[in-house]
């Protein structure tokens, strides 16, 4: 057991080393140094995994010190951003890696020179914050919705960098309350039926504040015209048709065997036939029932059909439109019979036990149609959505 639980453990080392090794040829450095340090704490003196942080942690802070210099000398103040978000990674990865110095690789001992980088990180942090707060503040001054947006991102990036300077939370409120594009949904009746206000209301109730996002904001009242919309999308519902009422009758004609009584087993000379132990034969007797079964099949329909279309304000301009439909369906099956009900399945005795009902009205079947007419409209407003700006 002893044996199995030490072979296991080699397994896992040699794994171990594979990984890291693989890391390293991947181009993936600080990968590696993160799988090497923690081999090394278990392990100190574990040669490969030496090695491979070696190459690692200088092949990562030659990179990142290459990458600070073309960022420096191409001057762009945007730059400040990355520059400091690298001199984190090379203070970082120090710290990390002092946690397992000094190593033995061979006769070589590998102990890194410290290096202090926090004057850099201090330098690009403020440089950073000033270039995103003055471009956000350039950016408010732009009035379009990206510009908007991209000053609220800006804004929350300043923050992180040189605190609750001035106004800054008024600014980010403000830049986020100007980057959404506002949707106002309103219903729209182009056929010539007069529909009931619950029956609107119940339409309207589909869930529009779950298609919102964190620039676009859907409404279904104007707030008493305070507020600028953006857009306009009007469900619009442009054609009712119901159709006849119908029903259809179905003959059918059910035979059966059912017995009727009993006779006794005769002889060829009219005597009663026994049975072993003596006592009469009998046998029982059948006669035909048969019975007509008439199924009536009564169908009436309502179809809805619209289209969802997206409005831009300014300029204003129809964006898309999008079909959308619904149909509401009656259907009712009766039955009544004529003849010798003994004659029917089980089933069909049943069916003779729902009556014939009348047809719903229009109205009421065209209210039913609501709901599916509700997931058609989410449908369109899902495919309409990706259009807002």
């Amino acid at each position: 057991m002893k044996k199995i639980l030490a072979f296991l453990i080699i397994l896992l080392l040699i794994a171990g080393c594979a990984s890291s090794l693989k890391q390293l040829q991947r181009g993936d450095y600080d990968a590696a140094i993160q799988t090497a340090v923690k081999k090394l704490r278990v392990d100190p003196t574990d040669q490969e995994q030496i090695e491979v942080l070696d190459k690692a942690y200088l092949l990562a802070n030659q990179q990142d010190y290459d990458r600070i210099k073309f960022l420096k000398e191409e001057g762009n103040p945007a730059n400040w951003d990355e520059i400091f978000e690298r001199y984190t990674d090379l203070k970082n990865r120090q710290a990390l890696v002092s946690t397992v110095l000094p190593l033995q690789l061979g006769n070589e001992v590998i102990d890194y020179e410290f290096v202090d980088y926090d004057t850099e990180i201090i330098q690009a942090k403020k440089n950073a914050g000033d270039y995103f707060w003055n471009h956000a503040n350039e950016l408010m001054n732009n009035g379009d919705k990206e510009s908007y947006r991209q000053a609220y991102y800006e804004f929350n990036k300043a923050k992180t960098y040189i605190g609750d300077i001035e106004n800054i939370n008024g600014l980010i409120q403000k830049a986020h309350y100007n980057g959404i594009s506002r949707v106002l949904v309103t219903f729209s009746n182009k056929t010539q039926l007069k529909l009931p206000d619950r029956f609107i209301g119940d339409l309207m109730s589909f869930g529009v504040t779950d298609f919102n996002s964190e620039w676009i904001e859907f409404h279904t009242t104007d707030g008493g015209q305070k507020t600028h919309f953006d857009y306009v999308t009007l469900i619009n519902l442009k054609r009712i048709e119901v159709s006849p009422e119908n029903i259809e009758q179905i003959d059918r004609m059910e035979t059966k065997e059912i017995e009727d009584g009993w006779e006794y087993l005769l002889d060829e000379n009219g005597n009663v036939v026994k049975d072993s132990e003596g006592n009469d034969i009998k046998v029982p007797q059948t006669r035909t029932v048969s019975c007509t079964i008439i199924e009536s099949h009564q169908f009436k329909a309502a179809k809805l059909e619209g289209e969802v279309e997206l409005v831009q304000n300014k300029p204003k301009k129809i964006v898309k439109q999008v079909p959308i439909g619904a149909e509401s369906i009656f259907e009712h099956v009766s039955a009544r019979a004529i003849g010798d009900t003994e004659a029917l399945s089980d089933a069909d005795l049943e069916l003779l036990k729902i009556p014939f009902i009348d047809f719903p009205h229009d109205l009421d079947l065209i209210i039913d149609g609501a709901e599916t007419f509700k997931h058609s409209i989410r449908e369109g407003l899902g495919n309409i959505r990706r259009y807002i700006k």
